[in-house]
């Protein structure tokens, strides 16, 4: 039976298809109706050979351009698993954790310390203790009251702890105000321009348990623009230059963080990996020989980039309505079992998605449709605006594609609703990687 080419490869996972005759979508060479039967919906469908595919990308790109001493920080922020880590740990990536929690999750899964990286504004005492106690690679270090708190853990503990500190390089990268993270008026790092970050450089140096070995941004998310990446890039390495001149100290380490911003809706165009890193590389080198200084280790942290378009969303329709408008035009409401629980970002800053009907085939017309949640909040809407078949009745199957990042990992609990499983899928074969909550796990939390 040939396959339709009606799915956008830039959207979709690399596995996933529909059967031009039944119009069924498959994942990982599962049916949905099949994923539907053994797991139900809503669920979240990670294609394991996509996922690890575009982990390895990242890791060949960085390594052609910087070397093997380049490393890639998986963001477990977009979302975090053992399985997944388990993936990462095999496939030669490092991982960014964020909180104690996505630290255990990475520990759980044995991940090597030496390939962590915590982050975080307000890391508690005792997730810097943690991280001390178990040796991560870096911490991130984001504020003068942390470094005094890494100084002294580490100091009863017995070990000089290394770090980066996050700086602030005062660029407004072009994408929403909620995930851009590298201006100067954020909770995030040290200012260049204001003349903190010098402070806290000085700070830790002078730190008895510190040992600082670079330094460390992040411009913001979902990012289309190369240019923001090569000024953050140019600018910590000045900053680098300033330190050495002042102080006659080389830091060896760059981070520049993540953000590489993926596809959602047709239209979208993400910057090609091996592109923008040759167009940084380039960066680095001329800045590097300009201020006479040597090329620093570097690191990158991609989390949605992986994560993203490997992810898929299978929704069951459960009511279909329409609904006359004040200008006497009529649009569809189509109600699914999921919604804001499992997928804030469209209420959280008017994320946008696309969707396909997902159990069978429509030739019936397209109609004006908006696609919601079963919550209490008018705002529990997952797509504003989409044509889809006229025909839609409750029980038929809707795939979101693209849902990988921040869908699972800002999950909640809104209206007791129960958070989805996660499962994973390659080459025919299904398995529960994170299981669908239960009753008795919101009721366990009860001391009532």
């Amino acid at each position: 039976m040939a396959e339709s080419s009606r799915l956008n490869p830039a959207i979709w996972p690399a596995n996933a298809s529909q059967w031009e005759k039944s119009g069924e979508l498959t994942i990982g060479g599962i049916k949905s109706s099949q994923l539907v039967a053994d797991f139900g919906t809503p669920a979240f469908i990670l294609d394991e050979a996509d996922f690890r595919a575009r982990a390895i990308k990242f890791r060949d790109a960085m390594h052609k351009f910087f070397g093997e001493n380049a490393h890639v920080y998986y963001a477990s922020k977009a979302f975090t698993s053992i399985a997944t880590s388990k993936w990462l740990a095999a496939d030669g990536l490092s991982i960014d954790v964020c909180t104690g929690g996505e630290l255990a999750v990475a520990l759980a899964a044995k991940f090597p310390p030496s390939r962590i990286e915590v982050h975080g504004n307000n890391k508690s005492l005792e997730e810097i203790e943690e991280a001390i106690k178990v040796g991560v690679r870096f911490i991130v270090a984001d504020s003068l009251i942390e470094l005094d708190r890494i100084n002294s853990i580490a100091g009863k503990l017995g070990k000089r702890q290394s770090i980066l500190l996050r700086l602030t390089p005062g660029i407004s990268a072009h994408t929403h105000e909620s995930i851009a993270t590298a201006h100067e008026d954020v909770k995030f790092g040290f200012s260049i321009a204001s003349g903190a970050a010098m402070l806290a450089a000085v700070t830790a140096i002078n730190a008895a348990n510190i040992k600082l070995e670079g330094v460390h941004c992040h411009i913001g998310s979902q990012i289309f623009d190369d240019a923001s990446f090569i000024l953050a890039i140019e600018r910590l390495v000045k900053f680098i230059a300033d330190l050495k001149k002042s102080h006659g100290i080389e830091l060896d380490h760059l981070d520049f963080g993540g953000g590489f911003g993926i596809s959602y809706v047709d239209g979208d165009d993400p910057m090609d990996v091996e592109l923008v890193l040759e167009k940084i590389h380039h960066a680095l080198v001329t800045q590097c020989a300009k201020f006479e200084i040597n090329i620093p280790a570097i690191a990158i942290e991609p989390g949605r980039a992986i994560v993203g378009p490997s992810m898929v969303t299978l929704y069951q329709i459960g009511t279909v309505k329409d609904v006359v408008l004040e200008d006497g035009k009529t649009r569809t409401y189509i109600s699914v079992d999921g919604g804001m629980s499992d997928n804030i970002r469209p209420s959280l800053y008017g994320a946008q998605y696309s969707a396909v009907l997902a159990n069978r085939i429509s030739s019936a017309p397209l109609t004006s449709s908006r696609l919601v949640g079963k919550h209490c909040e008018t705002g529990d809407i997952i797509i504003r605006d989409i044509a889809l078949p006229s025909d839609l009745v409750p029980g038929d199957v809707l795939a979101i594609p693209a849902t990988g990042a921040y869908g699972r990992s800002l999950a909640s609990n809104y209206n007791h609703i129960l958070r989805p499983p996660v499962i994973a899928v390659r080459d025919g074969a299904a398995k529960i990687i994170i299981r669908r909550e239960k009753i008795s796990d919101l009721l366990a939390l009860e001391e009532g």
